[in-house]
């Protein structure tokens, strides 16, 4: 299940958002680790520390780092502020945070009294990759827009993870990040996704909120194991909560397996299968053949019975990445790699602008 081995810390690499990316010495060679500051505290050089070394020893790719689980030059931590809810639990780096929901939080009264998101459109993201193109794309058009992002634990758990999310609020495309359920680190903390869409709307005021899971996306290549399944329940708690759900689809042309070619067989799967309730589905408009498909995908699946699909014009999100000097990549592909992909995300910002006049 874990693999550990004893590390020292060699370099500091670099420290922002809560974290440390380090040089560690472990079994004879130098390797990256990273440390939470909320979980271990700050390391020093010549520090020993205990190092989760699971991910990096098989190989992973987002994952392919050593985390620091402890320091044993430095080992005591204290409990500070308020709060009694619990993330990580029943685990050995189980900590507290204050949730907006508590009673402590100044918050408690407004989720109480929530009443329904009257409209509010909710975007709702398969990749984390989604992230950056999509608030770049909504900005460009609506820039007097609050967007908040509700973090989901379908993916990285630490909020701290995501150099996607300290960019964007870096750069004022996200005013409000929240974490739900055991992720953790966020501008806002919930207990889940709901009470998360809640916070992002009456704690923090947005106007537009994406909810989806961190970076590190699990595939198995079998039709319900792929951790993007959330997008399904992620649409019917919009509806529950009054807000309009707006799927943002995976497609894609440059994937080689062709279960991702076209509308991806995850967003085919959420929607037909997961989802029980209705949501809106831009689509982009592209080069014929490849509409054909896409046309031909909705139809074949019955996804137009279900929900309700159009087509939008996607192409001023490259616009809108040049504009914000935002690096993104899907799965490894650039926009010149994979335009199709970052279209359809370009796609989904253009009809959330024109339904939030």
């Amino acid at each position: 299940m874990i693999r550990t081995r004893v590390g020292t810390v060699k370099r500091i690499i670099a420290e922002a958002h809560g974290t440390q990316l380090l040089e560690v010495e472990v079994d004879g060679k130098d390797d990256k680790a990273i440390s939470y500051l909320g979980l271990t505290g700050k390391v020093q050089i010549g520090n020993r520390l205990l190092l989760n070394t699971t991910a990096s020893y098989l190989g992973l790719g987002t994952g392919g780092y050593h985390f620091v689980m402890a320091n044993y030059d430095s080992p005591a931590a204290d409990l500070h502020g308020k709060g009694h809810i619990m993330k990580l639990r029943y685990t050995p780096l189980q900590g507290k945070c204050l949730a907006v929901e508590e009673q402590q939080s100044e918050w408690h009264e407004r989720i109480k009294a929530f009443g329904g998101l009257r409209g509010t459109p909710v975007l709702t993201v398969g990749l984390h990759s989604m992230l950056p193109p999509l608030c770049a794309a909504i900005k460009i058009l609506k820039p007097d827009k609050r967007i908040g992002y509700v973090m989901t634990d379908g993916a990285a758990l630490p909020m701290a993870f995501s150099d996607a999310v300290a960019e964007l609020k870096e750069k004022s495309l996200i005013e409000t990040a929240v974490s739900a359920g055991n992720a953790f680190g966020g501008d806002l903390e919930a207990v889940n996704f709901f009470t998360g869409i809640i916070a992002a709307r009456e704690a923090a005021g947005c106007d537009i909120i994406i909810v989806g899971m961190g970076p590190g996306i699990v595939g198995t290549g079998t039709k319900y194991g792929f951790s993007g399944i959330e997008q399904g329940y992620i649409i019917d708690g919009i509806n529950t909560l009054g807000g309009l759900p707006i799927t943002v689809p995976r497609v894609s042309f440059a994937d080689m397996r062709n279960r991702h070619r076209g509308i991806s067989h995850h967003t085919i799967t959420v929607l037909t299968e997961i989802a029980k309730t209705r949501s809106v589905l831009p689509l982009p408009v592209i080069e014929d053949e490849k509409l054909r498909c896409l046309k031909e995908q909705v139809t074949l699946h019955g996804i137009d019975k279900k929900h309700r699909v159009l087509f939008r014009e996607g192409d001023l999100v490259f616009d809108a990445v040049e504009e914000y000097g935002l690096q993104v990549t899907t799965m490894g592909r650039g926009i010149k790699d994979d335009p199709d992909y970052f279209k359809a995300v370009g796609s989904a910002a253009v009809y959330c602008c024109e339904y939030a006049q």
